[in-house]
């Protein structure tokens, strides 16, 4: 654990970041760049918001992005037409390991994700998670496009928190920003944006697991869909089965 990150670090971040635009919360972060700050991509609109203020801005933030090897080709576009749009970033691609995805694929199947909660889970950390640790390996924070609107487990999060398991400060700058707003701004600044969102997907995730979204569904209702339970995450914001959220007051 990193108490200056925790106790120092965070509640200073709660109490600058709470009363500011998404946009200048991004800027602000320009007075920690003796930390070392990385931002989390999957190219759809968050991220892509969050690209264009970092790339037009010159902001010392790494950028990476996590290829599980099972994305939409649309997918795939908007992260060249994204390289095209901002060439002054440089945006690592991390993949699975080659031996673990292997022995996954041998034990489960291709698509044995389908068959329960727990072989998709299996998948997601051999695709996604273990890949995120990789690319986390000494960050102090870590920016995510995660909003209160897009799941009732998210409802309630904070401007930023402390990840304990992974010993760094997750930093939500759109974490009160509502899609309509999100698109609109994506629109008016002709950022390059993921085409699917126009058929109906919301949150883009692996082709399997991914569908478009019916009228009157839930935020991340698309995403392994097959699934009753409605607290549906792919480890990437979970710890012990729930959304890590270490709360720190600005008092503390």
């Amino acid at each position: 654990m990193n108490n200056d990150l925790k106790y120092k670090i965070l509640p200073r971040l709660l109490n600058e970041l709470a009363n500011l635009s998404w946009q200048e919360r991004l800027l602000h972060l320009k007075k920690y760049h003796d930390k070392k700050i990385i931002f989390s991509t999957s190219f759809g609109y968050e991220d892509q918001a969050i690209t264009h203020v970092i790339g037009t801005n010159n902001l010392p933030i790494e950028i990476f992005t996590l290829d599980t090897g099972r994305l939409f080709e649309e997918t795939y576009k908007t992260f060249e037409l994204t390289t095209k749009a901002y060439p002054q970033l440089a945006i690592k691609t991390y993949y699975p390991q080659a031996e673990p995805l292997q022995a996954l694929i041998q034990k489960q199947g291709i698509n044995g994700f389908y068959e329960s909660v727990e072989k998709r889970q299996a998948c997601c950390y051999v695709r996604k998670v273990e890949g995120l640790k990789r690319a986390l390996k000494g960050s102090d924070l870590w920016i995510s496009g995660l909003r209160r609107q897009q799941s009732q487990d998210r409802s309630n999060l904070p401007i930023a928190e402390y990840d304990d398991g992974l010993n760094v400060i997750k930093v939500y700058p759109l974490i009160d920003v509502l899609l309509d707003d999100l698109v609109t701004y994506v629109v008016a600044n002709k950022i390059p944006y993921n085409t699917l969102h126009d058929k109906g997907f919301i949150s883009i995730g692996c082709s399997p697991c991914t569908r478009a979204v019916k009228s009157g569904d839930r935020f991340r209702s698309e995403r392994w869909w097959w699934e009753q339970d409605t607290k549906k995450e792919c480890g990437l914001h979970v710890k012990d089965g729930k959304l890590v959220r270490t709360m720190v007051s600005v008092d503390d």
